[in-house]
């Protein structure tokens, strides 16, 4: 029954029902003539009349899924265009199976897309890749002890980027192993530094090592104390520079094991006397060659050279050695020799560039050496300025030394003195008496007699072109050398040595005649004592009576607590090593030991320091000979002195002593 609202028939929706439940079966091929009608066909065959007279409704078919043929019927039409019976179907018809033969004469394997299988893998990050190598190039160094064969395999393995974390790893192994791994760390950090390892890699490095710290204190022992002895060796070998410290303790809590591990490095291993020795036989007593007598050995073939002038042998010498690795430390002393003495520059010259054409020192040692120099000299002229220029205006020796002790460059001591001496010249008389007086205190404290000689030599050698910019530059010199020897920095024979350093047509040879006359003259004493007025240098020779009268009237029966007022307002804490050398002496000679109960108290109080006691004690040893003339006992005495001192606190254990140990670094195999 037709409804004038447009409902379907009953014979309609008989039609719909039986095209609804086909919708689901396959279409058969259009090739084939027997197949059964489709649905759409079903529905062509009864056209679905609007009763009002308008278009038929298409209800359940999507309109655009409908076409009207030519014959006027309304067809299903196949989506994406295939088309329906009688017609070629879509342009790729992917309705039907397609079966793929491959015995098939036809059938090429380059035109066929065979699907894909996707399989898991786990995705490698390089960095964990990095640390999983490192370990075990580490753990074959600590066994082999080659140092060559780690930097190797650390190049070979590339990712330059991620050094720092090769730094971290090797520390903190070490850290958990025995002295001697620490000290084969130690060792293997110096050798890498600027040939493998970049210095800005290192630094960042020990970030991260002091970024750990908290963490490295729960699994290991006294951590703090560990990393901070490795933080001063790493300050001591010249790979990190000592103002490492004051920047990285900027960006830690003051809370931090970081913190601990600075303060500790800071305070009680880089500020003790002699740190620099005690830090490199810290880890020592392995069978290797130690770093100290390597340097020695290199310093003593590179001298003997300089007299002999035979390059074949100084080669011979370097190849024995046995330390490829080290050979930037005989780059970077040439050049330091070739700086010094003028004379020794062509030789130094010719000695490097025949052993790199021999191959005896790899391009890459002789970069490092010609760098290490490079760079570290013209940061430490920049910084000696400055240091000097505030000594001249503070006039604080005390706190000059520290100054240069915190640089950590003591083969540079002679450019120091040059520096010194060529800025006095230029000012006026206070200048050049601060001069002297601070080379005297230099000498005593942390400058060798031939640190003294070298600057001269340097100073005299380019005397010619200091006389271009300041008038009568030579008699100032003159001045200088002949104060020098007056103030024992020099000895009388020192000035032979210096002359016997210059090249033959140098003019400072005049200058060290003058010297020479200046100190024969009658009073010469007191009279270049006050060369440039007095002022400062008089001060010391007034201090040397002062301190001898206070220890006379405390010998006498005085009281101790006034003679450490006497000795504290001297003022003058650098030259307390003066106190201890004359209550020595007078300990010896009047057979008295009650200056032992002064210098008790004075050391308890803090007065006299460690390091002013080991000076005080040095110099009364190299004078033992002079004193047993009038002393036959002296050195018996001193000794005695000695082991009480040392039980006391005042000396260190290892002062006196000819065979100490000292840290190994490890020889090619």
């Amino acid at each position: 029954m037709a409804s004038g609202e447009g409902f379907l028939t009953d014979e309609q929706r008989e039609v719909l029902k039986i095209a609804s439940q086909n919708a689901e079966t396959p279409l058969p091929s259009p090739r084939l003539s027997s197949s059964p009608k489709s649905p759409t066909s079903l529905l062509s065959d009864h056209q679905l009349k609007d009763p009002a007279g308008g278009k038929a409704p298409t209800c359940g078919v999507g309109v655009r899924h409908v076409r009207r043929s030519h014959s006027g019927k309304f067809v299903r039409v196949k989506k994406d265009g295939a088309g329906g019976k009688g017609t070629w179907g879509k342009l790729l018809d992917t309705d039907r199976e397609s079966h793929i033969d491959r015995n098939d004469p036809n059938y090429d394997s380059g035109e066929v897309v065979e699907p894909y299988q996707l399989v898991g893998s786990t995705i490698s990050d390089p960095l964990d890749e990095y640390k999983k190598a490192v370990v075990s190039i580490i753990e074959e160094y600590f066994s082999t002890s080659d140092v060559e064969l780690a930097a190797s395999d650390l190049k070979d393995l590339g990712s330059s980027e991620f050094h720092p974390y090769f730094i971290k790893r090797l520390v903190s192994i070490a850290m958990d192993r025995h002295d001697k791994e620490k000290e084969m760390a130690s060792v293997l950090l110096s050798s890498l530094y600027a040939d493998v390892i970049s210095p800005n890699q290192i630094r960042d490095g020990f970030v991260m090592l002091l970024d750990a710290a908290d963490d490295l204190a729960v699994d290991i022992l006294d951590a703090v104390n560990i990393l901070a002895l490795f933080v001063a060796r790493a300050v001591v070998d010249e790979i990190l520079p000592p103002a490492f410290l004051t920047r990285a303790k900027k960006t830690l809590p003051e809370s931090s094991k970081g913190y601990q591990v600075l303060q500790t490095a800071e305070k009680s291993y880089l500020s003790a006397p002699h740190h620099a020795e005690l830090l490199e036989r810290r880890w020592g007593g392995s069978i290797h060659v130690t770093v100290e007598e390597m340097k020695k050995k290199i310093a003593d073939l590179l001298r003997e050279y300089v007299e002999s002038g035979d390059t074949f042998e100084a080669c011979r010498c370097i190849r024995e050695l046995g330390v490829s690795f080290f050979h930037h430390e005989v780059v970077k002393r040439a050049l330091v020799l070739a700086m010094e003495i003028q004379a020794a520059e062509l030789l130094m010259l010719k000695l490097l560039k025949e052993a790199a054409e021999e191959g005896l020192i790899s391009s890459s040692q002789m970069v490092k050496g010609f760098a290490r120099e490079e760079k570290r000299l013209r940061r430490y002229k920049e910084e000696v300025v400055t240091i000097i220029h505030e000594y001249f205006l503070s006039d604080d020796i005390p706190e000059l030394i520290r100054s240069l002790e915190d640089l950590g460059l003591p083969e540079f001591n002679p450019i120091f003195l040059k520096k010194l001496v060529t800025l006095a010249l230029d000012r006026k008389n206070r200048e050049k008496e601060m001069a002297s007086v601070l080379l005297s205190a230099l000498h005593i404290e942390i400058f060798s007699t031939e640190d003294i000689v070298n600057g001269f030599v340097m100073l005299l050698e380019s005397a010619e072109d200091t006389a271009l910019d300041i008038l009568d530059a030579s008699t100032e010199l003159a001045l200088f050398l002949a104060r020098a020897v007056i103030d024992d920095v020099l000895a009388p024979l020192n000035l032979d040595e210096i002359a016997s350093k210059l090249s033959p047509n140098c003019s400072g040879s005049e200058t060290i005649r003058m010297a020479r006359s200046l100190i024969t003259a009658r009073h010469a004493g007191e009279r270049l004592l006050r060369c440039w007025g007095g002022g400062t240098g008089w001060a010391v020779e007034d201090a040397k009576d002062k301190i001898m009268k206070l220890l006379e009237e405390y010998e006498s029966g005085g009281v101790v607590a006034e003679a450490c007022q006497c000795i504290r307002d001297l003022g003058m804490p650098f030259f307390n090593h003066e106190v201890v050398k004359k209550a020595l002496v007078m300990a010896m000679e009047k057979k008295n030991d009650r200056m032992l109960d002064l210098l008790q108290v004075c050391f308890d109080e803090g007065l006299i320091t460690i390091n002013q006691m080991s000076k005080g004690f040095t110099r009364v040893k190299d004078g033992l000979d002079d004193l047993a003339l009038d002393i036959p006992n002296a050195k018996d005495k001193f000794s005695f002195y000695m082991e009480y001192a040392q039980k006391k606190g005042w000396l260190l254990t290892s002062f006196g002593s000819s065979a100490m140990e000292a840290p190994p670094i490890a020889t090619a195999s």
